[in-house]
């Protein structure tokens, strides 16, 4: 069983950044694929970005490319999302995920196993 704990969320300018951080206890970090998913309110739930068990391999939606990082550290049990030019519709509760695999990565929130609780992300225009 993975607990996750993400924190960094709150109220930003557009074109400000944030760095989102996810904090793991339980089980064996390396031994899963994470994801950062957002939902805004009405929309259902979408991956950000996605990183294997090393992190050697990443996957980011279209819509972040070039302005969002994921990186993870195995020996500290995080993940984070750093987030550069931030734009009003970037505003959403952020997840992060964990699954258990060790190969590449996933893209389907129906394919995470554990969740965290969210963090706001609010960005003004």
């Amino acid at each position: 069983q993975v607990q996750l704990v993400e924190s960094g969320g709150g109220l930003v300018q557009a074109g400000g950044s944030l760095r989102l951080s996810c904090a793991a206890s339980g089980g064996t970090f390396s031994a899963y694929v994470l994801g950062w998913f957002r939902q805004a309110p009405g929309k259902e739930r979408e991956i950000v970005a996605a990183v294997n068990w090393s992190g050697s391999m990443t996957y980011y939606t279209d819509s972040v490319k070039g302005r969002v990082t994921i990186s993870r550290d195995n020996a500290k049990s995080t993940v984070d999302l750093q987030m550069n030019s931030l734009k009003p519709e970037d505003t959403a509760v952020y997840y992060c995920a964990a699954r258990k695999s060790v190969w590449g990565y996933s893209r389907r929130a129906s394919d995470y196993d554990y969740w965290g609780q969210g963090t706001q992300v609010a960005v003004s225009s």
